[in-house]
Formats: C-alpha cells, structure tokens, sequence
C-alpha cells in the first residue's frame, strides 16, 4: 500500500502535544520530561508534555506536581480508570491543545532528538510519520531477545496482512496531525494494542505517512508493563478489525 504524498500546502504547526503515559516510573518520568523539554526548547518548538498517571502506586504523581513547577510546559493528568495503556493515551489525547502529536514511553526508551525530527517532518506537509528501530541508520540497545523475536514475527505479519512498507508498526513511538488523531476515532484499544490501531487505521483511511530510523534503548529503572502472553490475542483483534474496515467498509471511513 502506497501513502498519499505529503501536502506542502499544510499551514504550519503551531503547538506540539507530547503525549506520554506512565504508570509507576518514579525512577525515570522527571528525566524523561525534563529531557524532551529542553530538547524541544533548544530547537525552539512550542510545546506541551501531557504526561498522563495511569493508576500509579509510587511516587509518580506527586513528582510530576513538583515538577511542574518549574517546567510550565508540563501538563500532568491522572487518568482515574479504566486503567491500560491504550487507556491512558487517549485520555491523553483527549487533553491535547495541541496540531500535533508525538506518543512517547516514559521509560527514557525513546529519543527526544527523534521527537524534534517528527516536528519537522510533519512541517513538511505529512499526516503522520512513523519510527522504525530497524531501518538502516535506526539502533536498538539491550532488547531482550525474546521479546526482540516475537516483535519481528509481529510486524512481519502485519506488513505482509496489510501490504505496508513500514517495520515497525507497534512501536509506539510516533507522530500524528490532530487531524488524524480526530478521524481516526473512536479509538477501541484499551492496552497495547493501540499502538498498532492508530497507525493502522490512520493508513487504511488514505493520511499520507512517511517512515525514518529512530534509536530506542531498552528502560534502565522500573519494569516493563507490556506483558507478551496477555497481548497475542489483542493484537490479532485489533489487525482483525482493521482489515476488515479496509476490505469490507467501501470506503466509508476514508479522509474527505
């Protein structure tokens, strides 16, 4: 499947949502705002961080309200259930002021240069851009193996089920226009596998997209809340619902 060319007709951004979900990362959430934060300020890219608490145990609200106080950009939420993954992204989205949106993890995985790269590529006219760990000039740094092997098998089947060029596409790592974002709700995923909804539907519904090499590096504090065994299933329904929109819905669902 071919995307759209980008539109270099597209009014200019005016304000960046970073939309991040976090769920006991005590050790590492005020790194990662203050991080994207200086990142996004040095390039001069106004911007907001909507970090969203999904049901925390630790500590992870009461720092995200200190640090607040000294980054205005910061916008805590809490989101007070249903709790998931999937859950607290869009009540994220569901807060943005933003023309545009970069989901990120709050585990320090992803690159805050990559986040100033979006921005700009988005500037260009495209609706989406999607990062891939695995294209040449991309990097991964301590992936466990296994989760590495079952990530590959994932996203091979997705490419060949879909048609796509992309690699990559549950990394969750990614940037949208708010256009996008609003058409291609309502969003169904509660965990996981929203990130493999949003970029999906996002393609099958005709928004341009384009795809560049990004780094990630495996977290260094806390526990990794993607759970392989619980996420087979979910992800097969999701992939499932999509195509059935693309073959199935004549259209119905496309951008206007």
């Amino acid at each position: 499947m071919n995307s759209p060319p980008p539109n270099p007709a597209t009014p200019p951004l005016q304000l960046l949502s970073v939309v991040i979900p976090a769920r006991d990362e005590e050790g590492c959430v005020a790194t990662t705002v203050e991080n994207v934060h200086q990142e996004l300020k040095q390039n001069g890219i106004p911007h907001e961080i909507i970090v969203v608490d999904d049901g925390s145990k630790d500590q992870t609200w009461p720092i995200l309200q200190k640090l607040r106080e000294k980054i205005p950009a910061l916008a805590p939420v809490q989101n007070l259930g249903p709790h998931g993954f999937g859950c607290a992204i869009i009540h994220g989205l569901g807060q943005m002021r933003g023309d545009a949106t970069v989901i990120m993890m709050a585990d320090e995985s992803d690159s805050p240069q990559d986040v100033v790269r979006y921005w700009k590529i988005l500037n260009e006219g495209w609706d989406c851009v999607f990062g891939s760990r695995f294209l040449k000039k991309g990097s991964v740094t301590d992936y466990p193996w296994v989760k590495l092997r079952v990530n590959r098998l994932a996203n091979f089947f997705i490419r060949v089920l879909f048609n796509i060029r992309l690699n990559d596409t549950t990394n969750a790592f990614k940037a949208y226009r708010r256009t996008v974002i609003d058409g291609c709700r309502p969003f169904l995923s509660p965990h996981f596998n929203l990130t493999v909804e949003i970029p999906l539907k996002a393609i099958v519904r005709g928004y341009s997209w384009t795809v560049i090499p990004i780094t990630w590096r495996n977290r260094r504090t806390g526990v990794a809340k993607l759970k392989i065994k619980e996420m087979g299933s979910r992800y097969f329904f999701i992939c499932a619902y999509v195509w059935l929109e693309k073959y199935f819905s004549r259209g119905d669902y496309r951008r206007r």
